[in-house]
């Protein structure tokens, strides 16, 4: 198969992406993370930890990974319209955390607004658009908090 865009000709920008780096321990920095995102206007509907069902499973040795599911309510209302439903596929909105060494975490987000629109999956109109930059905003709020 033949990917219809370049990976690597993809600016950051266009995806969203999001990052930054917390001096302090895993769980403190998850507790960080959920209340900056909460704080910024989504839920967290959604939290599971990667690295403690792959290490049980097929004791893989993953360092602490934790994901966070943030849901704006009304954005999500108005995504799945915007999309024909389509972007609950992508749902929710996950912030990543992962232990880059002891006390040391990576926090790491991509907008699934703006990669719906990228890949096809959300118009290109301006509904979609306002959805773009409010989320764009509402996670601006949340790492300027972090």
């Amino acid at each position: 198969m033949t990917l219809p865009i370049d990976p690597s000709q993809i600016d950051p920008d266009d995806i969203g992406e999001a990052q930054t780096t917390l001096e302090m321990g895993h769980e403190e920095a998850i507790e960080h993370v959920r209340e900056a995102f909460t704080d910024a206007g989504f839920g967290v509907p959604v939290e599971f930890s990667p690295s403690e069902m792959l290490n049980e499973k097929v004791d893989a040795g993953r360092d602490p990974y934790y994901v966070l599911g943030a849901c704006n309510p009304e954005v999500a209302d108005r995504a799945l319209d915007a999309t024909d439903n389509k972007l609950g596929a992508l749902m929710a909105c996950n912030v990543v955390v992962w232990e880059e060494e002891p006390g040391t975490q990576r926090v790491y987000h991509v907008s699934i607004m703006r990669i719906a629109r990228l890949v096809g999956m959300a118009p290109d109109g301006d509904e979609m658009a306002d959805i773009v930059a409010e989320t764009g905003e509402l996670v601006d709020a949340a790492f300027e908090n972090l």
